[in-house]
């Protein structure tokens, strides 16, 4: 194992990486790789069974970093975590009225899209939430590493999960009437 490695880091100096929302995709990439290069159980498949362990050890942390890491939405969980905000805990469903709102309509598309087999409906839907899941992003961004305003990212966070979600369902309607 190298001596560089501690599993006391976060995951962003783990991977080398500022702690940020904005990272660069490409050097977690790298950084994972030579990690893995470094740390992966074959390579140790001759070592004492403690080296084997580590490396085992070592393997399952830096796996779970980098998926922690590499999805944005999972990144910006972390980043606010790392601030002791939940954002997705269950006793925090505030949301502002518009977007419940906009939750109710994109809901009713989405009903009538599937009752009518509707495809080009579907489609249109898909487009739109995938465009406010962009902005959300960019909303995100701007509130965890420029703002450093946690309570609002978490906010943007149940509004993006709430857009994953129906997104999710949407894939599945694709599968029933596609």
């Amino acid at each position: 194992m190298t001596a560089d490695l501690n599993f006391n880091q976060n995951h962003f100096a783990l991977f080398g990486l500022p702690v940020a929302f904005q990272i660069d995709s490409a050097a977690l990439d790298r950084a994972y790789r030579d990690i893995q290069a470094q740390i992966h159980p074959d390579k140790f498949a001759h070592a004492g069974e403690a080296e084997q362990r580590l490396s085992m050890q070592w393997t399952t942390r830096v796996n779970e970093a980098y998926q922690a890491l590499k999805k944005p939405f999972d990144r910006a969980r972390y980043l606010l975590q790392l601030q002791g905000i939940d954002a997705l805990d269950p006793n925090n469903t505030r949301m502002p009225p518009a977007f419940l709102m906009q939750q109710m309509a994109w809901r009713e598309t989405l009903a009538d899209a599937q009752a009518g087999h509707d495809l080009n409906a579907l489609q249109t839907l898909e487009n739109i939430l995938k465009a406010e899941a962009k902005a959300l992003q960019a909303l995100l961004a701007t509130q965890l590493d420029t703002e450093h305003d946690g309570p609002a990212a978490s906010e943007t966070l149940r509004k993006l999960r709430f857009l994953d979600k129906l997104q999710e369902e949407i894939e599945t309607t694709y599968e029933v009437i596609g």
